[in-house]
């Protein structure tokens, strides 16, 4: 039986001749046969010929491309993308024994050529995410395949794709072992990831070589850790010995995860204060309390702030195209913020993980942040996702995080 087929209309094959892995669904003009969510279709130009073969969905981005040289798509396919994504990942010495550093991605999306897969490993825990119902049904073959490829090194595999399946699932274990925490290292830095309650996979495995230039930058210095999770940038900050650290985040769970991972790694005299406050509120000098009183406790005012550097990280904002003001009005505010009350030199870090925030317009933001600030501000480099986070030349948009370091003076 012959599987369904999407026609592109006449003129609208540029972005397939230009191996982009998305079709959009206004590039399609009609489909032979009923493809149903997930299911592997043949992509057809208007003149007949073969292009491509993909997932379909039954939603804007009506297909993404597995391959544009070969028809078939079964274990052995998936296996050697599998390989070459480990083959990757072991040219960088990412399983090396002696690497201290045991958490990064396995498969990062487009860039591993594997559109709606993401799969990070945390010493030995394989946790998968699915970004399409077509690769979510794959699961059971992966999991199969995974397991074949990484003994001894494997675990346990995990799904964690509640919050990004279609409709939903559930997550769980698939095989293996099923603690549901895990012990991981970076940098030298230990922490504890709870699959079930972590946010994304579990952490921001995207920020290493970021967190590791913190420790670089941080000796003798005072840091706010704004956004602050687990406490990732605030582990580094400290190692790399700083005098003083202070991560703020919203999330109460994140927090007392963060003042546990601090222990763990300095003990309970380190110098680390974990603060639960809206970012915004913290900035502007103060947070509110568990009975509505406003406290100014935090030592921020318009003028001033007790700290060296900054770490603006917070979650996107803008979610798609057409939240994008709003959400550069966000990261605006706390830009600005940051700004004016940096001490003169002092240093911020910002970051928006916004795929819909184009380079352009992240540093556009920067720029306008910078003179409401009326500050002078020098590009010291900018921060990109870590080297187990490829992105395809073909698809542009797996660059989804933008950061940049920046002095900043009066």
């Amino acid at each position: 039986m012959s599987r369904p087929q999407l026609i592109i209309a006449n003129g609208k094959e540029k972005a397939l001749q230009r191996k982009h892995p998305w079709i959009f669904s206004g590039a399609v003009k009609r489909i032979i046969g009923e493809p149903q969510e997930g299911d592997i279709v043949d992509v057809i130009s208007a003149d007949g010929r073969w292009m491509a073969i993909g997932q379909y969905q039954n939603e804007s981005i009506i297909c993404k491309v597995l391959s544009f040289d070969t028809q078939n798509i079964d274990n052995a396919f998936f296996e050697q993308r599998l390989n070459s994504a480990i083959a990757y990942r072991k040219r960088f010495s990412f399983f090396d024994k002696d690497n201290p550093t045991n958490v990064f991605r396995l498969i990062n999306g487009e860039g591993d050529f594997l559109p709606g897969l993401i799969c990070d490993w945390y010493n030995g825990v394989l946790v998968m995410q699915a970004h399409s119902i077509g690769m979510h049904r794959l699961f059971p073959m992966l999991t199969e395949l995974f397991v074949k490829l990484l003994t001894p090194h494997i675990v346990s595999v995990f799904d964690k794709s509640s919050a990004t399946m279609p409709g939903g699932c559930d997550d769980g274990f698939l095989w293996g072992d099923t603690t549901p925490e895990r012990e991981i290292c970076e940098h030298g830095n230990r922490m504890f990831i709870n699959f079930f309650e972590g946010q994304k996979t579990g952490f921001f495995v995207d920020q290493r070589e970021n967190r590791h230039l913190v420790g670089e930058l941080s000796k003798g210095r005072r840091v706010l850790n704004c956004f602050g999770y687990t406490g990732g940038f605030s582990l580094a900050a400290l190692r790399g010995g700083a005098e003083y650290v202070e991560t703020v985040d919203i999330s109460k769970k994140a927090i007392e995860l963060c003042n546990r991972n601090v222990e763990l790694n300095f003990g309970k005299e380190a110098p680390h204060k974990g603060t639960v406050a809206d970012v915004l509120q913290f900035l502007n000098g103060g947070i509110e309390t568990e009975s509505g009183k406003r406290k100014t406790e935090s030592g921020l005012t318009h003028s001033g702030s007790p700290f060296d550097i900054i770490i603006l990280d917070p979650p996107a904002f803008a979610k798609n195209h057409r939240s994008l003001q709003q959400g550069l009005k966000g990261y605006r505010s706390i830009n600005q913020r940051a700004m004016e009350i940096l001490p003169n030199g002092g240093l911020l870090m910002t970051f928006s993980c916004s795929q819909a925030v184009s380079k352009e317009d992240f540093q556009t933001m920067v720029f306008t942040a910078a003179a409401n600030a009326n500050k002078k501000v020098r590009i010291v480099r900018w921060l990109p996702h870590a080297i187990d986070h490829p992105v395809s030349i073909y698809h542009p948009e797996g660059e989804y995080l933008k950061g940049l370091l920046l002095q900043i003076e009066s």
